[in-house]
């Protein structure tokens, strides 16, 4: 994560009240590691909750983790008072199944926009020794409204 800035920490609780205030988020069990303006780390614990019948993480809730870790990543780069993110789209490459421990969402801002923010992401598998796995790469797009827009 990037140095400490002092501005940042409005835009730390702002980002983190967003995400709390989201059911589907309290729902997964998912949990805000680390914020920084432009990047995020969300981790997801394993549960059977959100495992598929083979007993790994269902490829839903790898998603889910790569859309909420890159609109945290873009909510945290934004500069301009009373505006907000809401996802545009977001492309998925799973490359390796994961079971138990816990999933781990690095997402990073490409370019912050007036308008679009691309974020790109990285989901490892982590086990309880901290041993990390790659299992998903991930393209997201978000796009930049105010909150007036979104309350309309």
């Amino acid at each position: 994560m990037s140095e400490h800035d002092p501005d940042f920490a409005p835009v730390d609780a702002l980002v983190r009240g967003a995400l709390q205030a989201q059911g589907l988020f309290r729902h997964m069990g998912a949990e805000v590691l680390a914020l920084s303006r432009g990047e995020a780390v969300v981790a997801l614990p394993y549960r059977d909750e959100v495992a598929q019948h083979n007993g790994f993480f269902h490829g839903g809730a790898v998603g889910f983790l790569v859309d909420v870790a890159c609109a945290a990543a873009a909510g945290s780069s934004l500069r301009e008072p009373g505006s907000t993110v809401l996802t545009a789209e977001y492309k998925l490459n799973i490359v390796a199944p994961a079971r138990r421990g816990r999933l781990v969402c690095r997402a990073t801002v490409v370019k912050p926009g007036r308008s679009l923010a691309p974020v790109e992401a990285k989901v490892y598998a982590v086990e309880d020794g901290g041993t990390e796995k790659l299992v998903a790469v991930g393209l997201a797009t978000l796009a930049v409204v105010t909150a007036e827009r979104v309350a309309a």
